[in-house]
């Protein structure tokens, strides 16, 4: 990879920090699928999603397949950080910067998998579990639903994720080889 190369180009986006990784320093955590399986309204629902992805070990695996992996952030600043419509609304000029900085990294004839925020929103109704997901080079599984602890990462890499006020911190990782 030409990481000066790379770099330059991340500098012309609205990245807020972003970091590379060694996959080793990755934590996975049961706990973390847990919540995606109580808590959010898409599990079960979408190819993105647990139960489609595989389990936290199959998703281990996957990710470690790859040495080294990029983490992006993005910020942006809602006027009531507890509504969860205006928030969520603010997720897909990430999803598009974090498919930029994709097709970047795939540029340099490096093969990825990258891991997003999303549940996936590309179909009206999506296929799971009836039929193979329609689009897969554009579906970015959720971060969390491979049972990524993020927080961990993003301090391990000093990554700010705590910002005071209304800001939300969004994150994608890039894993290439």
């Amino acid at each position: 990879m030409d990481r000066e190369l790379l770099e330059s180009q991340l500098a012309e986006l609205p990245l807020y920090q972003y970091a590379f990784i060694d996959t080793g320093d990755l934590c996975f955590s049961e706990r973390i699928r847990w919540i995606c399986e109580h808590e959010c309204p898409m599990y079960n629902r979408t190819w993105a999603c647990p139960p489609a992805v595989g389990s936290v070990e199959e998703c281990r695996a996957r990710c470690l397949a790859f040495d080294s992996a990029l983490l992006i952030a993005t910020i942006t600043e809602v006027s009531d950080i507890a509504n969860i419509d205006e928030t969520l609304a603010t997720r897909m000029p990430h999803e598009e910067i974090t498919r930029q900085v994709t097709q970047l990294v795939r540029a340099q004839g490096l093969e990825t998998m990258t891991l997003s925020t999303e549940a996936c929103a590309h179909c009206a109704r999506c296929a799971w579990p009836d039929a193979p997901c329609r689009h897969p080079e554009k579906m970015y599984p959720c971060v969390e639903s491979h049972g990524i602890v993020v927080t961990d990462l993003a301090e391990k890499t000093g990554i700010d994720f705590y910002a005071e006020g209304n800001i939300v911190t969004w994150f994608s990782l890039i894993f290439y080889r």
